[in-house]
């Protein structure tokens, strides 16, 4: 009889040395570098778990492991009105991560389904304050408010919005060719007002050059000479040049005669 119960103590001490060591092996918990733990006593939060080994009591502690690394969400494409009534698709890329590890798990259920339900709703929202022109020319600074919106409605949730980018703007056809035909009149119209401005300036320097070759005694006569000479280069033209009364009488009779040979060559 008293071997019988050496052995059945024996036999339980084995037992729970074993449930010793299983107890204590799954007390024992590893958290990464880029994670937190949540930890709750008897369903209560009473900390948080750094990177490294950790322990917890085996049936009265629980936890919940948190990554707060970088997240990435595409935020579905969302058809949004602008304030000019025109309807435009747009599609976002919203950067945020987990600031408060304890907030992302007590105070709300999933914070990435929040955040893009959130983000959704902003975007649309911030699009209908701003004009067709505003939406295309300033993305950035619609970019801008989406994200302060966001990162102060999700600041109780202990997330942190790093950053947001509009992805995608798509415009009906119909409104793309509009917009089309609009820039090429814009572009004819700057062309025309180009050339009208150059044709202005080469006036006034043509005015300029005008007064003082006839403030320059001979001045006239030395440019028409001159603009005969770089006709007579083409050989292919025949060009009828009246002279003027005044050149005759400068010329003289010597004069008329050479520039007579300068015509005939």
């Amino acid at each position: 009889m008293i071997e019988f119960l050496i052995a059945l103590f024996a036999s339980m001490g084995g037992i729970i040395v074993i449930a010793l060591v299983i107890i204590l092996l799954a007390s024992l918990k590893v958290v990464n570098q880029f994670e937190r733990g949540v930890k709750f006593t008897l369903g209560k939060y009473v900390g948080i778990m750094e990177p490294g080994l950790n322990i917890i009591v085996p049936v009265i502690q629980s936890w919940q492991k948190v990554d707060i690394r970088t997240k990435v969400i595409d935020v579905p494409k969302q058809d949004a009105m602008t304030k000019d009534n025109v309807s435009a698709i747009i599609n976002a890329v919203i950067y945020f991560k987990v600031a408060t590890a304890e907030k992302a798990i007590i105070e709300v259920l999933d914070f990435k389904y929040a955040v893009s339900q959130l983000a959704q709703t902003t975007m649309r929202d911030v699009v209908g304050e701003f004009t067709l022109d505003e939406l295309l020319s300033s993305r950035e600074l619609i970019a801008s408010k989406i994200k302060e919106i966001i990162d102060k409605a999700s600041d109780p949730w202990g997330i942190k919005v790093e950053a947001v980018e509009l992805k995608e703007i798509i415009l009906p056809d119909s409104l793309i060719r509009i917009i089309s035909q609009e820039a090429e009149a814009e572009r004819e119209k700057r062309g025309i007002l180009i050339k009208a401005q150059g044709e202005l300036e080469s006036s006034k320097n043509l005015a300029i050059a005008a007064k003082k070759l006839s403030e320059t005694k001979g001045g006239i006569h030395l440019r028409t000479l001159q603009t005969i000479a770089n006709l007579g280069g083409e050989k292919s033209k025949t060009v009828i040049y009246a002279i003027p009364s005044e050149l005759l009488k400068n010329f003289g009779e010597s004069g008329l005669g050479k520039l007579i040979e300068l015509f005939k060559k």
